[in-house]
């Protein structure tokens, strides 16, 4: 059997993105966008998390009429140029619109200055054409006006509550949907929320990654960590409310786990289903802990830590490392027993893109192509 395909217990016949995107004869981008607009059904419930497709499903599309021409019109986009000669419009009327919230980006892509550059569905663009054609002609109306005035813009707020919601609807495990909304706060508001940093951790090792994992240049990847990012009160708080509502249910269904604890029963099949792309295998990011001592210091405490006793009666040298040195555990019960608990350390330090502040945010430059803006 060649290695790109599987059969899973059910007798379903399962390939690989790579294979399923060769088929359906669409690009990697195009496949992704497919999957995240729900065109192509994945089945990621995979240990490892690796994306798998349906032979029936693939079959599915290839039958459908004007395969493949219709369905990569379905997963098309066009930039601000293009978008505004498939409508008829000038270039500047078709940024009007997107500023003020009449079409809603689908991705984006920096250019060689660094300028975000977003991307349409050219078929919404038609829908749109077809449902409110007055917007095409004549005068903006007064609210449009209004909106533009004030210097709204409403092109990354509107893609990135179109993102989280996508993700939310691809999404079944609570704790993968608790870190899609997590995603959208800074680590200051993020704090407020969700005062756990093991809880804070552990969003970052199950939330859901794109089909083929992380790629692009690190600036596209810290372009999307700014923009992901709400940045006006009323969606903060919306956030912030349905961040607590999404952990409340991830808390009831299980604890976030801890180091030393052993993974629940088909933990890598549950952190496998969080998609709106496939979850990536990246390991687990280091706990986040407070300022190490030097090594001097680190082997004064392993030493007092064979006396330290737990409430629970057992020791907490138990809890060491290969390395001999004291586990997390025991350093952070040494310093509760000698007085000398710290404020936890902020999510996200120097050199986070997460960590700037909302000046930061606003500092990414957004362009259009074919226009004079």
């Amino acid at each position: 059997m060649p290695m790109t395909e599987t059969v899973r217990d059910d007798g379903a016949r399962m390939v690989t993105a790579s294979r399923a995107a060769a088929e359906l004869e669409l690009r990697r981008g195009e496949f992704g966008l497919a999957v995240h607009l729900g065109i192509v059904r994945v089945d990621v419930r995979q240990v490892g998390g690796r994306v798998r497709v349906r032979q029936e499903e693939i079959d599915r599309l290839r039958s459908e009429d004007g395969f493949p021409q219709a369905l990569r019109e379905r997963v098309r986009t066009v930039g601000t140029a293009e978008g505004a000669r498939l409508l008829g419009i000038s270039p500047v009327r078709f940024t009007r619109l997107a500023r003020a919230g009449c079409v809603t980006p689908v991705a984006f892509y920096l250019n060689r200055y660094r300028a975000v550059v977003w991307l349409y569905l050219a078929q919404e663009l038609r829908g749109l054409a077809a449902r409110s054609p007055e917007l095409l002609v004549g005068n903006s109306p007064p609210w449009m006006r209004s909106l533009l005035d004030a210097g709204t813009d409403c092109r990354a707020r509107n893609w990135r509550s179109r993102r989280i919601e996508r993700r939310l609807t691809l999404t079944e495990d609570p704790w993968a949907r608790a870190a899609v909304v997590a995603e959208a706060l800074d680590p200051v508001q993020l704090a407020e929320v969700v005062d756990d940093p093991y809880e804070r951790s552990y969003f970052g090792r199950i939330r859901p990654e794109p089909v083929f994992g992380q790629r692009g240049s690190a600036a596209g990847r810290e372009a999307m960590a700014q923009l992901m990012l709400a940045d006006e009160p009323d969606e903060i708080l919306w956030r912030r409310v349905t961040l607590g509502m999404e952990l409340d249910g991830a808390r009831e269904l299980r604890p976030a786990p801890r180091p030393g604890e052993a993974r629940w029963p088909g933990a890598e099949v549950e952190a496998a289903a969080a998609a709106a792309g496939v979850p990536g295998a990246s390991p687990e990011p280091a706990v986040p802990t407070g300022p190490t001592g030097p090594a001097g210091s680190r082997d004064a405490s392993a030493e007092r830590s064979q006396s330290v006793t737990p409430e629970g009666g057992g020791r907490v040298g138990a809890g060491r490392d290969r390395g001999g040195a004291p586990g997390l555990l025991a350093r952070l019960r040494l310093r509760t027993t000698h007085g000398s608990r710290r404020p936890p350390r902020a999510v996200g330090g120097r050199g986070n893109p997460l960590a700037t502040d909302t000046r930061a945010r606003h500092s990414l430059h957004h362009v259009d192509q074919g226009s004079n803006r």
